[in-house]
C-alpha cells in the first residue's frame, strides 16, 4: 500500500486544491434536478466475510449507469448561455461520454464523444442513446486528446475534461455528501482510482466533514499508475495498461495528483482475479449489477493487503464506492441460451 497522505478537514480547504467543500455543495445545489439521489445497501452476509461493516453507495443506479453524471452535469450546467450554445465536447472511454451526452441532452446542446476504438459496446450505446455524435479515435491517450482538440477548433465546442477539472472534481463530490449525510458514522471510504477525480472530490468533501476520516484508493493491477505515483512523490504514467476494468485505465492530472498525493491515506492494488470475484459477489449476494471497476472497491476491502494494514485495524464502519454498472452482459446471455 502507498504512503500514509497529509490529512486534516483544515488541509482539504487552504492547499489550493482544485475544489472545495463549497464548490462541492454548490455543485449540489446545481445538479439535484438531473441527478439521482442513489442508496447505499448493506449485506450482513458480506460483512460476515470481510470482517468489517460496508455500506455500499451505489452509483450503478445513478443515471446513465455510473457517477459520472454527477461531474458532467456540474460541468454543462455551469456553462453561461453563450459558451453552451456551440456545445460540448469530451474524449472517454465508456461513462463520462455517455453522462456529458445526457448532460448536453438535457441542456439541449450539441455533445461530440470522441470515443477509443476498444471501448465496450455497451458503453458506445449508451452515447448512442442519449444523442451524442460519435468520434472515433485510437486507443491512446494522445489520440483522444488530439482527435477531441481538432473537434474543439472545428465547432467551438467547450471541452469537459472526464476528471482534471474544477467543476467535474466538484460534481464526483457530491457522492461523498450523500453518502456521510446517511451514515455518518462511516471511518474509512474505498474509492476507485484513475485519472483522479472521483476520489479527488470524494477526499475533498469527506476530510472537510470528518478531517479523521480515511480515503483509500482502490486500483486495479495492470494500471497501477497511481500507486507508483504515490511511492516516487510525482506523477507516473504507464506505456499502457491491461485491466478488465476499462474505467480504470487513465492517469492522474495535474489537478488530481495534489489530492491524491496529500488526502488518500493508501492505495490497495488488486488483481483482475480478484475484481471479478468481487463482481460475482456483488451479483450473488448483493444482487446488484456492477461493471469491473465499480467492483474493485469490496476487491480492495477482500485484500490480503488490506487486512495486513494498520488501516484494517483503524476500520469499522466501511464505505464502498460502486462507481458504476455499465457491464457489457453478452456472453452471459449467449451462454444461457445456448443451453
Amino acid at each position: 500500500m502507498g504512503s500514509r497522505g497529509g490529512s486534516g478537514g483544515d488541509g482539504a480547504e487552504s492547499h489550493g486544491y482544485a475544489a472545495d467543500i463549497h464548490s462541492i455543495r454548490e455543485a449540489q445545489a446545481r445538479i439535484a434536478p438531473y441527478v439521482h439521489k442513489t442508496p447505499v445497501l448493506s449485506s450482513t452476509s458480506i460483512d460476515a466475510i470481510v470482517g468489517k461493516q460496508l455500506f455500499f453507495k451505489c452509483e450503478c443506479f445513478q443515471k446513465a449507469g455510473a457517477f459520472k453524471i454527477r461531474g458532467a452535469s456540474n460541468s454543462i450546467f455551469a456553462l453561461d448561455d453563450d459558451e453552451a450554445s456551440k456545445g460540448v465536447v469530451t474524449h472517454s472511454s465508456g461513462n463520462h461520454a455517455a453522462a456529458v451526452a445526457l448532460a448536453a441532452k438535457l441542456r439541449g446542446i450539441p455533445a461530440y464523444i470522441v470515443i477509443p476504438r476498444n471501448a465496450p459496446a455497451c458503453k458506445v450505446d449508451n452515447v448512442k442513446r442519449y444523442g451524442g455524435h460519435i468520434i472515433w479515435s485510437d486507443v491512446s491517450i494522445e489520440s483522444r486528446e488530439s482527435v477531441a482538440k481538432r473537434v474543439q477548433d472545428e465547432t467551438g465546442a467547450i471541452l469537459v475534461h472526464p476528471f482534471n477539472n474544477k467543476n467535474t472534481i466538484s460534481g464526483q463530490g457530491t457522492v461523498s455528501l450523500e453518502l456521510l449525510e446517511e451514515v455518518p458514522e462511516i471511518d474509512t471510504i474505498i474509492v476507485p482510482i484513475s485519472g483522479g477525480g472521483l476520489i479527488s472530490g470524494v477526499a475533498l468533501a469527506a476530510k472537510a466533514i470528518n478531517p479523521s476520516i480515511r480515503i483509500l484508493a482502490a486500483e486495479p493491477k495492470g494500471a497501477d499508475d497511481s500507486a507508483q505515483s504515490k511511492a516516487a512523490g510525482k506523477i507516473i504514467t504507464l506505456p499502457s495498461t491491461n485491466t478488465i476494468a476499462d474505467g480504470l485505465r487513465a492517469f492522474l492530472g495535474d489537478l488530481t495528483w495534489p489530492v491524491v498525493r496529500d488526502l488518500v491515506d493508501d492505495i490497495i492494488v488488486v488483481d483482475d482475479n480478484a475484481i471479478v470475484d468481487a463482481m460475482k459477489m456483488c451479483y450473488e449476494m448483493l444482487k446488484v449489477a456492477v461493471e469491473p471497476s465499480g467492483a474493485i472497491g469490496l476487491a480492495a476491502a477482500l485484500s490480503d493487503e488490506f487486512k495486513q494494514s494498520s488501516a484494517w485495524h483503524e476500520s469499522s464502519k466501511i464505505g464502498i464506492i460502486v462507481s458504476g454498472g455499465n457491464v457489457d452482459l453478452g456472453v452471459l446471455w449467449e451462454s444461457l441460451y445456448k443451453r
